[in-house]
């Protein structure tokens, strides 16, 4: 397909990685001139209605999110009866692939991209959206140390989900889904937390948290099974670190931090105040990423608005922080006016008691 030209417009120039359902091409935008990625679907996926069907999700979900650390979508299209999606090009390599060639991250070189990948989904989050397939496959590092996320593919509108479904497929990737949807059960933010954790335990440990030949293996020990303290990977790792990690991947939702605003927060506050090196003393493309992602936009500019999602992934194929000292968490938001009103009420009760004490004792004067 190289060299062929997709709507007279898009020239495909080389292939640069594929999967299952899709491959992946760096091509040219001959309208505005500059490089961008193409995400072509097989031929055979291209004729089935669900596949067709996953993929226009995944540009409506991708494109109504713009931020520094989520990947652009910029247009869809169908040629020739191939469904095509043209993305922001991104250069370098997915996290996935990094973690196979170094084994392990040090603890100043991961933080920094996890906080990144949490400004991306906390992003996302506020704008509605579970991503529900979070993965270091679907994490996009560029040679100076920049972050993003992609692959919107099965993400899940929260006004759709209702607390009480179930689903007998299981959605996502088996390494790194949450208990809750290797059970079947609604997904929320909490879960694309749980699965930033195994990225993260996976970054610090070089290895997964949970490792099995089956799926129903994987899905049982992410229901059930502890994982591997990572001090037992890492004898050093800061305590408050471990605990972070370990808090993340909690089998109870409500153990973990609700979003990934808040996980990346927490990293936030770690990274600069304990004896891990700040930003400033990371290497210049490190820090100038670290730094980026704290001064991402604190708002989305856009609601998605999604449709349920209705077909799985197969298993085989399954496959951004915020200004976070803004405190961008509604909840955790304090109502002064009401606190306000509150105090009035308990000043004006407790100070009616001596009042009524002297009313009751000139009634009813004690008996000499």
């Amino acid at each position: 397909m190289e060299g062929a030209v997709l709507n007279n417009r898009y020239k495909l120039l080389e292939r640069f990685g594929s999967g299952g359902m899709a491959i992946v091409y760096r091509a040219r935008d001959l309208m505005l001139e500059r490089d961008v990625a193409i995400k072509l679907l097989r031929e055979n996926y291209s004729d089935n209605t669900s596949f067709q069907s996953r993929f226009r999700q995944e540009a409506r979900a991708a494109a109504n999110l713009s931020h520094p650390n989520i990947v652009t979508v910029h247009d869809f299209g169908l040629e020739k009866g191939l469904l095509y999606l043209v993305m922001e090009y991104v250069p370098g390599t997915d996290l996935k692939t990094m973690i196979k060639q170094r084994g392990r991250f040090s603890i100043p070189e991961a933080i920094p991209l996890i906080v990144q990948a949490c400004a991306g989904i906390g992003y996302a989050h506020r704008a509605g959206l579970v991503h529900c397939d979070i993965k270091p496959q679907n994490m996009l590092v560029t040679p100076d140390q920049r972050l993003k996320v992609t692959d919107f593919g099965i993400a899940r509108a929260l006004s759709t989900i209702h607390p009480d479904e179930h689903n007998d497929v299981v959605w996502g990737s088996p390494q790194y889904f949450s208990p809750e949807q290797a059970a079947g059960e609604a997904p929320s933010p909490a879960s694309d937390v749980y699965s930033l954790g195994v990225v993260l335990y996976e970054m610090l440990t070089g290895s997964l948290p949970f490792i099995a030949t089956t799926v129903e293996a994987l899905s049982h020990m992410h229901r059930n099974t502890e994982p591997v303290p990572i001090h037992e990977y890492l004898p050093d790792i800061p305590p408050a670190l471990e605990q972070i990690a370990m808090k993340v991947l909690s089998k109870e939702p409500s153990a973990r931090y609700r979003t990934a605003d808040q996980l990346g927060r927490v990293l936030l506050k770690f990274g600069t105040e304990s004896d891990v090196p700040s930003p400033l003393s990371l290497t210049p493309e490190a820090s100038t990423a670290y730094q980026a992602a704290v001064q991402a936009p604190s708002r989305p500019t856009t609601r998605a608005k999604r449709e349920p999602v209705s077909h799985p992934i197969p298993y085989s194929n399954a496959a951004i922080l915020p200004a976070f000292v803004e405190s961008e968490n509604i909840d955790a938001n304090i109502d002064w006016i009401s606190v306000g009103l509150g105090l009035i009420a308990l000043i004006a009760v407790f100070g009616l008691v001596p009042f009524w004490i002297w009313v009751i004792i000139r009634l009813y004067p004690p008996i000499q």
